[in-house]
């Protein structure tokens, strides 16, 4: 029988996305300047008030304030009616220096053996159904809003878009659990008032998002996903009426309360850990990458349509205490007599394949890098790995990699383990 399964997504102008960029932008700052840096930043935001605390133990030096000024200015929060202005509203900092008794269980002899910052356990899912092997439930929300973001900063079409703003997207799955339509989608954007009466606004914004974002992110699919937009797909457009006082003065934002949205959409699991302000010490961070980048790299390789893998650390311990992986009965790869191998077999091989001590994994992926303050809008799973120019503090320049734990470069080890 078929089913129905559902993701959301929230825009960069939303108030807990704000505090999320605000934390990895910060975060940032000290990897430019030290790339040893231990950084654990929150952020609080809400009516022309941004608030950060956390745990630093660094040899930068990093003035919080501007920053964060920053930030909220390039969201799109820069007038006064949004009563969350960049220009004016109050910052405080709280930032202090990292508790010895952490650093002493992250820190040792030699950096091979670093441990893990933290205990708990991390996933990563990957899955086939997308060509960026996320869930499309998810992948579609992201694209919706990200879009909608580029048409309020060009300002030539729905000119009234303020920046907070929330999406769902519904798929409905065949038996054989293919997606076979898409059910329904839910959009509520925030917006100036720009007609004389409520109703006049909603169909506005109504018509607008039907007939020129909807188009648009279709556009960008391919064949097979734009065959899933049908006419019968049930649309609720700011379905609770008008939607003006939005933003941090709407609602107040902390960093780290969307790490489902950060993340695969409810599909696979979480560990609980959020991501944004913490350096790569932290596994919370560093381990759902690596997580991540296997699940991903496995479903590209063909062992199977879909792999969820756990990795979980004791603080202080390099060795993970355990690596579990499932396939959900999809596994493709076989063993010398043709028999399917078993989920607990597909997780021995991904250890021979990956180390996954935490100094391992930043190395693989380059996670001493600034290249965070990306990742904390719109997911950080699913995005496509690229580069930028970072300028060091002595004036010279580097080029660093982005969303390494989204490169395909372990296919063919992979393929080459598992007999493929």
């Amino acid at each position: 029988m078929p089913y129905l399964f559902t993701s959301e997504s929230v825009s960069e102008g939303h108030p807990d996305k704000v505090a999320d960029q605000i934390s990895d932008a910060i975060l940032d700052e000290y990897l430019r300047q030290d790339p040893a840096a231990k950084v654990a930043c929150e952020t609080l935001v809400t009516t022309d008030f941004a608030l950060v605390a956390g745990e630093i133990k660094s040899t930068a030096h990093v003035e919080a304030e501007p920053i964060i000024r920053e930030v909220i200015r390039r969201i799109g929060y820069n007038k006064p009616e949004y009563l969350f202005n960049a220009d004016t509203c109050e910052v405080m900092n709280r930032l202090h220096e990292q508790s010895p008794d952490i650093n002493q269980g992250v820190v040792r002899a030699t950096a091979e053996e670093q441990g893990a910052g933290d205990q708990g356990m991390m996933f990563g899912y990957a899955t086939k159904e997308t060509a960026n092997y996320m869930p499309l439930a998810l992948d579609l929300s992201h694209r919706l809003l990200r879009e909608l973001s580029a048409i309020r900063k060009a300002g030539q079409e729905m000119t009234y878009l303020r920046p907070d703003a929330k999406s769902q997207v519904t798929i409905r799955y065949a038996d054989d659990n293919t997606p076979e339509a898409i059910e329904t989608i839910v959009v509520s954007t925030q917006h100036d008032e720009f007609a004389a009466t409520e109703a006049e606004m909603l169909r506005q914004i109504d018509e607008d998002i039907r007939t020129i974002l909807v188009p648009r992110v279709k556009a960008q699919l391919d064949a097979d996903t734009q065959a899933l937009f049908t006419t019968d797909i049930t649309y609720h457009i700011n379905p609770t009426g008008k939607f003006v006082i939005g933003g941090p003065h709407g609602d107040s934002g902390l960093t780290g309360r969307k790490i489902i949205v950060d993340t695969y959409g409810g599909k696979g699991a979480h560990g609980g850990g959020a991501f944004s302000g913490k350096d790569s010490s932290k596994v919370d961070r560093s381990a759902a990458y690596a997580a991540r980048h296997i699940a991903k790299n496995l479903v590209a390789a063909g062992v199977a349509d879909q792999v969820l893998v756990q990795v979980a650390y004791a603080i202080g311990v390099a060795q993970p205490v355990g690596v579990f992986v499932t396939t959900y009965g999809t596994t493709n790869a076989t063993g010398p007599n043709g028999e399917k191998l078993t989920d607990g077999q597909v997780a021995e091989k991904v250890q021979r394949l990956f180390d996954l001590r935490p100094y391992a994994i930043v190395q693989r992926l380059g996670l001493q890098n600034p290249i965070f303050a990306e990742s904390a809008a719109y997911g950080h799973m699913g995005r496509e790995a690229g580069s930028k120019t970072v300028t060091l503090p002595d004036g010279s320049t580097k080029t660093v990699e982005t969303f390494t734990w989204e490169k395909l470069d372990y296919v063919d080890r992979i393929k080459a383990e598992f007999g493929l």
